[in-house]
């Protein structure tokens, strides 16, 4: 499986994935998010003082796993995570990557809203579920 099929496979999913994070006291968190895809990047946005964004810098390790359908199938997705608070990659996410508009969330735009960055992740690995697996399990590795 490539994760082109990966990608498009999660994109027919919910719009909601949970993302799990490690924070400092190597607990675990977990919390929902509406991942987007630019080229092989997941990315989504979030507060840059937020729970996910604090793990992310403690420890890069995250899973994503996308909400199931009515019959099971599923997507899990395992990688590297960076926060980007920065102007320029603002600008070029804000319109176009994501589905829904950012504006509802961050009303500033991106040029006045220093508390929002996106956190991008860069794929090691994933998980294709049919049916929770029952009809069939796909595997990816980059």
């Amino acid at each position: 499986m490539e994760l082109k099929e990966i990608k498009e496979f999660a994109s027919g999913l919910s719009m909601w994935a949970h993302v799990a994070t490690i924070g400092s006291d190597n607990a675990p968190d977990v919390t929902p998010v509406h991942p987007c895809w630019e080229g092989d990047t997941c990315w989504f946005m979030c507060g840059v003082d937020s729970v996910k964004a604090r793990n992310v810098a403690v420890n890069a390790n995250v899973a994503l796993h996308w909400q199931v359908t009515e019959v099971g199938d599923g997507v899990e997705l395992w990688g590297t995570a960076e926060l980007f608070d920065d102007l320029d990659t603002k600008r070029r996410l804000w319109d176009g990557v994501f589905d829904y508009d950012l504006n509802a969330f961050a009303p500033g735009g991106p040029d006045d809203s220093p508390e929002t960055g996106f956190i991008a992740i860069t794929p090691q690995r994933a998980t294709v579920l049919r049916q929770y697996g029952i009809g069939g399990i796909q595997r990816w590795k980059a």
